[in-house]
């Protein structure tokens, strides 16, 4: 039995339909995997970068605090201090700045004649651990390796030398960081901000780990990791590896210089591409009743042109015309059956590309708040710098959202990023477009503005934020950095030069914007 007219139709428009479905969405599945995996390897790299920039400010902080410790000890090792003026001096560095697991204050021979806590009892005795042998040699300020104590505690020796007024070595003042006892680095580190698997990790100079939320990892030799083996070469970076448990990760992650350690940030691929399959699945839930109903008109037509071809030619010659515009329409159609498949396929065809449409319009906003996202602000700085035209941007960063973040929880800080995003919205007016740069950084592009008018927007949304509450319950602030198109020729360059505004901002004490 020869296949009928009909059943040939059918077959053919199904499949043209369910090749076209496929196609499209595979296509729009790729594009966004791609988004997905390229924000969310920027995202870890920005946030190592952050976590590192937080680590090499506090060991600088720590020398420093050591170091007005040894001007303040210089006349008392000089005259012979009390044993309780010493004392208090070791309790005030070790309660007071909240960093060292312990403290001790040794003489230039090397014996220690003072501690804190004082259950260590250690006055009196040589200062020969690994750490501080290295210190009495080299008298300077030191951030020793990790090393093993004859406590069997891991441990980091943090020291400054004392010195009097003619040079003279008197000793120094030092302590340690616990490093699988809780110190510093797990407040700092402990709580990330994901909660699916993500996870950051610290390694020294020669690829030991420093710091893990798995603390029997600490010490682990990790230099065989590719991501380690860049850190120990001093680079930064983000990219897609493979932990030790072979598990697909998105990590970034930052050199710190003044210690030589790597902070690596990362989070499973799996769970960065949720988003993307939930997407896939709401599209095709949506497509379904529309491809039902094609469906439904397909084989409806394909009923009425079973009838004999003579019969159908003759009663359409007259009405069959093609005057289509699109490229699809220009296929020549010589008979009618040709031409109602034409135009259910085109049906399909032109839903199928409005859900590409959409896809690609959602790869190129944030979910969260409903702006542009970095990509979109990359192609249109780069157009206005091809084109010549004159325009500002405002990097804004909320001042301490981790504590935010720690204080209220996640969708507490996602809410106070939705409020900035409105708030941004309604100081920057109509022309301005508003992006999130990642995490809590954001950037308005302001066209036909110079740094002074987009200070006074930056300035007008700072005063805007920080006399309302936030989600919160509290007040928050932000700070910016501005920069327009007259300072330099290039993007990034453009963009790091406000970048460096915002930090100065911060520096000088948040809650303020800077225009250089």
């Amino acid at each position: 039995m020869k296949l009928s007219l009909k059943h040939l139709i059918l077959a053919v428009a199904m499949l043209a339909v369910a090749l076209t479905l496929f196609g499209s969405i595979y296509s729009g599945y790729r594009t966004n995997e791609q988004n997905l995996i390229e924000n969310g390897l920027e995202t870890n790299r920005v946030y190592a970068q952050k976590l590192a920039s937080t680590t090499d400010l506090f060991f600088r902080t720590a020398l420093q605090t050591l170091e007005q410790s040894a001007k303040a000890l210089t006349p008392w090792m000089e005259a012979g201090a009390s044993e309780q003026q010493l004392l208090a001096e070791a309790e005030r560095l070790r309660l007071q700045t909240n960093t060292l697991n312990s403290v001790v204050i040794v003489s230039a021979d090397g014996t220690i004649v003072q501690n804190s806590p004082q259950n260590l009892e250690l006055i009196g005795k040589k200062l020969d651990s690994q750490g501080g042998k290295q210190a009495l040699l080299e008298r300077k300020p030191l951030i020793s390796e990790p090393y093993m104590a004859i406590t069997g505690r891991l441990i980091i020796f943090i020291s400054y030398p004392i010195f009097d007024e003619q040079g003279q070595y008197l000793g120094l003042v030092g302590g340690s960081l616990y490093l699988r006892e809780d110190n510093f680095l797990n407040e700092l580190l402990g709580e990330h901000f994901y909660h699916d698997g993500s996870y950051v990790y610290v390694v020294d100079a020669k690829g030991h780990i420093i710091y893990h939320q798995d603390l029997l990892r600490v010490n682990d030799d990790v230099s065989s990791n590719q991501v380690v083996q860049k850190l120990m070469n001093g680079q930064s970076g983000a990219e897609r590896v493979s932990n030790t448990e072979h598990v697909d990760m998105l990590a970034g992650y930052a050199y710190v210089p003044t210690l030589g350690w790597g902070i690596v940030s990362q989070r499973p691929t799996a769970m960065a591409l949720e988003a993307n399959r939930k997407m896939i699945d709401q599209m095709l839930l949506n497509a379904l009743p529309i491809l039902l109903v094609s469906i439904a008109v397909i084989f409806f037509i394909s009923n009425l042109i079973a009838r004999p071809l003579q019969r159908l030619a003759v009663l359409t010659e007259s009405s069959t015309k093609s005057n289509e515009h699109d490229r699809f329409n220009k296929v020549k159609a010589w008979y009618y059956e040709a031409t109602q498949l034409k135009r259910a396929l085109t049906f399909s065809l032109g839903f199928l590309h409005d859900k590409v449409d959409h896809i690609t319009q959602e790869s190129n906003t944030d979910p969260l708040t409903k702006l542009t996202n970095r990509r979109t602000m990359d192609r249109l700085i780069n157009q206005w710098l091809l084109e010549r035209q004159m325009f500002a941007l405002v990097v804004v960063d909320i001042d301490h959202f981790k504590q935010v973040n720690d204080t209220y929880g996640h969708a507490v800080g996602d809410k106070v990023l939705v409020y900035l995003a409105e708030r941004m919205k309604a100081a920057a007016g109509e022309q301005a477009l508003c992006c999130r740069y990642g995490g809590e950084e954001f950037v308005i592009l302001l066209p036909n503005h110079n740094r002074s008018k987009a200070f006074q927007i930056a300035e007008r949304l700072r005063m805007l934020v920080c006399e309302t509450d936030s989600p919160s319950g509290d007040i928050i602030t932000i700070s910016a950095g501005i920069a327009d198109s007259s300072e330099r020729g290039q993007a990034d360059k453009l963009f790091q030069l406000a970048d460096q505004r915002l930090y100065k901002a911060k520096h000088d004490g948040r809650n303020r914007s800077n225009a250089g």
